[in-house]
């Protein structure tokens, strides 16, 4: 009987201490999503093929992460079991056809249409939850559904006739689908293993799986101009680095539906830096567009909160 009055107030602290949110994870993720947000304009400013960009950003990480992650965290990999690897592994490979799938969109359709539709990421993570058995609350379902309504608006899609404009938009959606699987993937993995060691394994992975890709369809890897290179690196810093591995270091905390969610806030973002970058200022619609989007994210929060 004496240990039940100290028992209670432990659990107590337990629920509680579960029910906020991490304030250093939230920060990560909003540095996280300003990294991703550099994505669309640099990819359409380098002058360098698709996949060939996709495979020397992920090429790059490696060679930087790589000495690190030997020096500070080989018994880890060492000791990583066969399914945390194999299913790294397989997060390296949908992140590769994310990529290879959603670079070339920006090329064949508009880019507020590969835009648009690849942050259906959310929409994918709750579905492909469903199938295995993870029943999304009904307020993940609408947080989720008004924040891509934002993006919708924010974009002013319009879905052009054109063939070589449809299959860059079934490009866009088919790389949504890939990047929650990544995203899904990588949640799982990260419940066991660091960040360092996941990512040094997926990005490894999808380097390769890169090249093959690039190899079998003879896309050049070199050859461009110095600040082709430049752009390259920056993407690699911003994006991969900044965006890519942040996002994996929180998924462990805040979960897949608060951080695929938050992924949508790239939109907005993208938008920002082409407005200080090139002077492209959105028009009026898009402020009441961004409150949309974070009501949405909100209430997927609180959602993941209960």
């Amino acid at each position: 009987m004496p240990a039940a009055p100290t028992t209670a107030p432990a659990a107590t602290a337990v629920v509680d201490q579960r029910r906020q949110l991490p304030r250093t994870d939230l920060l990560l993720l909003a540095v996280s999503i300003a990294g991703i947000s550099l994505s669309a304009p640099l990819i359409s400013a380098t002058a360098a093929p698709a996949l060939a960009i996709a495979f020397w950003r992920n090429s790059m990480s490696v060679a930087v992460l790589g000495p690190y992650a030997l020096w500070r965290h080989r018994a880890e990999l060492r000791g990583i079991s066969r399914r945390s690897l194999l299913l790294a592994m397989a997060a390296g490979v949908l992140l590769a056809l994310h990529f290879a799938l959603w670079m070339p969109s920006l090329r064949m359709t508009s880019v507020a249409s590969a835009t648009a539709l690849v942050t259906t990421t959310p929409l994918w993570a709750i579905v492909l939850m469903r199938l295995f058995g993870v029943r999304a609350p009904r307020l993940v379902w609408l947080g989720v559904g008004l924040a891509f309504a934002g993006v919708l608006v924010l974009t002013g899609v319009d879905l052009s006739l054109s063939p070589r404009a449809l299959l860059g938009d079934g490009l866009a959606l088919a790389a949504g689908a890939a990047a929650a699987g990544y995203m899904l993937l990588g949640a799982e993995v990260r419940r066991t293993v660091s960040t360092t060691a996941y990512t040094l394994v997926c990005y490894a992975t999808c380097a390769v799986a890169l090249l093959a890709a690039c190899l079998l369809t003879d896309t050049r890897l070199a050859g461009w101009p110095a600040g082709a290179w430049w752009q390259i690196f920056l993407l690699m810093v911003s994006a991969q680095l900044l965006g890519h591995s942040l996002s994996n270091r929180v998924v462990r905390t805040l979960g897949a539906s608060i951080t695929s969610t938050a992924i949508l806030l790239e939109t907005p973002g993208a938008a920002l830096i082409a407005a200080v970058w090139l002077g492209q200022w959105p028009p009026a619609a898009a402020y009441p567009a961004v409150g949309v989007i974070l009501l949405g994210l909100v209430l997927v929060a609180r959602a993941e909160r209960r």
